[in-house]
């Protein structure tokens, strides 16, 4: 029985993903901070799909701290057996202009997105490369193809996901190890709501016009993209052009990005 682990498995994206899973009766162990949160989802995961009370397992773990998620992780394929395919959805986003950002903001949305990723993919990796076997996917964003105003922050860890997805690849393609990295466009998530509470009103003129993806939209792609074993995992023609073309496309989209500012600033 397939063993899949989800972190930021609570709600949005990771709770969606789980969903799909729990479908087709793979074992579930979902991490995320909050255990309510967590054991919350858990039960509706099994009244929604029939299954047995003990078939997803829940862990509370900061994923930003190595030996915390480490241990989680343990934990949970000490209950489960080994992990077949890992998704690191966890993340968090504090949108700001970057000099009006706090250090510890900017921080702790490296830590999350980019530290906590490695961190899960360390506690798997080295079992599923003995193995021979094992799908890592790692979430990054549409923010990770392109800058993003008052996204200094959040750009730069999911830019820095998509650098360590390619070297991973790499190293891991010679274990049959599959290695997947998607970039979702605004989706609807109780994050994306605080999230928009604290956008600043130049990203809303970018990004406001284009309609969110629900959480179950993107799921179904990422699980699609996970079977077919693809390395690269997009969503809508913009996207897909900025991964497969950015150097030819991200010049055109910075101009049109920084008319619509001025435009709306008055400058």
């Amino acid at each position: 029985m397939t063993h899949v682990i989800i972190t930021g498995g609570s709600s949005g994206i990771g709770l969606a993903v789980a969903s799909i899973y729990a479908a087709r009766g793979a074992r579930l162990s979902l991490v995320a901070r909050s255990r309510d949160l967590l054991e919350k989802a858990a039960q509706n995961l099994v009244a929604e799909h029939g299954l047995e009370a003990g078939a997803v397992r829940v862990e509370a773990a900061d994923v930003s701290k190595g030996e915390e998620i480490e241990a989680a992780v343990f934990r949970c394929v000490d209950a489960f057996g080994p992990c077949d395919v890992l998704v690191t959805s966890a993340g968090v986003v504090e949108p700001a202009p970057f000099e009006a950002m706090q250090g510890a903001a900017f921080h702790r949305q490296m830590e999350t997105n980019f530290s906590g990723t490695v961190h899960a993919v360390r506690a798997v990796y080295p079992d599923m490369k003995n193995r021979r076997r094992g799908h890592i996917l790692m979430v990054s964003s549409g923010a990770g193809l392109i800058g993003i105003y008052g996204y200094t922050a959040y750009c730069a860890s999911k830019f820095a996901l998509n650098g360590f997805a390619q070297a991973l690849r790499s190293e891991a393609r010679a274990h049959n190890v599959g290695i997947s990295i998607c970039f979702p466009p605004d989706t609807e998530t109780p994050q994306f709501k605080r999230e928009l509470a604290a956008r600043p009103v130049e990203a809303s003129v970018i990004m406001g016009t284009v309609r969110p993806w629900t959480a179950e939209a993107v799921a179904r792609k990422i699980v699609k993209g996970i079977d077919r074993r693809r390395f690269e995992i997009y969503f809508g023609a913009v996207l897909y052009l900025l991964g497969r073309f950015g150097p030819a496309v991200r010049p055109f989209l910075n101009w049109w990005f920084d008319r619509a500012i001025a435009r709306n600033s008055g400058l």
